[in-house]
């Protein structure tokens, strides 16, 4: 099987737009969200949900009110100042607390329970185009890189049960911690940029973090009108630096328009939109790319 995650250095460029389309156009695919801070592909695919999973990442500190003697050591060698008193009674505040565990290993009394801290769920599901892994964090929860390679594995194990042999993967905006989770180990990448100066600077970035992890990508240049000049230097610079230009997408209003009715926008353009012809080839171009990686 083929894994293709698409990713941007930066939000706003349209990366989760193209991707329905993408899954759309595709065959015999697994699509997984792995934007787990901020998902939305879920309101463009409308999954219904076959299984529901809690997730744990580390541990978190919670004082255990009849065991306490309110000796207050515990409050003292938090440096994260996570713990509070109220009327003489010890809590932790859970959004401050990173479960570093002194207070539990210093606590006197042993009053400090140390569980895993419940940071989200994930599920696998069905949608109009296929089966989809995604998942949701809690708010200000933590280790979203790790559940990114939960829902890759996963994702993994369905297409192997179900015969499929493409995995295509929505990616988190930016460099950081979750996008490198997304990127390593993959069989392509696809960089969603746009014609401004954040844009071809964000591009940059994330297609450096692709060469650090010998990642074959591809560049999407998305409402490529909008500023042909800086499109242009955007072509010289992938030109120059060795990076397959796969497609320039104009900019249409009918974006939004499809977004409201719940479509993508191969569902919803017309067959001879500017827009939707542009999308068809760009993903020709990368199932032709993936075609020669596979025969290499």
């Amino acid at each position: 099987m083929h894994e293709i995650v698409i990713i941007s250095g930066k939000g706003g460029t349209g990366k989760t737009s193209l991707m329905g389309a993408f899954a759309h156009l595709a065959l015999n695919l697994i699509v997984c969200d792995l934007d787990v801070d901020a998902p939305d592909l879920h309101m463009l695919l409308h999954p219904e949900n076959e299984t529901s999973e809690d997730f744990f990442s580390g541990h978190e500190a919670i004082i255990e009110e009849e065991n306490c003697t309110g000796c207050g050591l515990c409050a003292d060698l938090c440096r994260f100042n996570a713990i509070y008193s109220k009327a003489g009674v010890f809590s932790v505040n859970p959004l401050k607390c990173e479960g570093c565990k002194v207070c539990v290993t210093f606590c006197p009394e042993k009053a400090i329970a140390f569980p895993e801290r419940h940071c989200g769920k994930w599920y696998i599901a069905s949608t109009r185009f296929g089966p989809m892994v995604h998942a949701k964090l809690f708010p200000g929860a933590e280790n979203s890189g790790k559940l990114v390679a939960l829902l890759r594995q996963k994702a993994r194990e369905l297409a192997q049960s179900r015969g499929m042999n493409l995995i295509l993967c929505d990616g988190p905006p930016g460099i950081g911690c979750p996008v490198i989770s997304s990127l390593t180990g993959t069989g392509t990448a696809v960089l969603i940029t746009e014609p401004t100066p954040s844009g071809i600077h964000d591009l940059k970035r994330v297609a450096e973090l692709c060469r650090h992890f010998k990642i074959p990508a591809a560049v999407i240049i998305n409402k490529s009108d909008l500023n042909p000049r800086v499109a242009g230097d955007i072509k010289t610079w992938c030109l120059a630096d060795g990076w397959v230009i796969a497609g320039e997408i104009p900019y249409d209003m009918a974006v939004t328009e499809a977004m409201v009715n719940g479509q993508v926008l191969t569902e919803y353009l017309p067959s001879n939109s500017l827009m939707r012809i542009a999308i068809q080839d760009a993903w020709k171009r990368i199932e032709s790319m993936i075609q020669a990686q596979r025969a290499a």
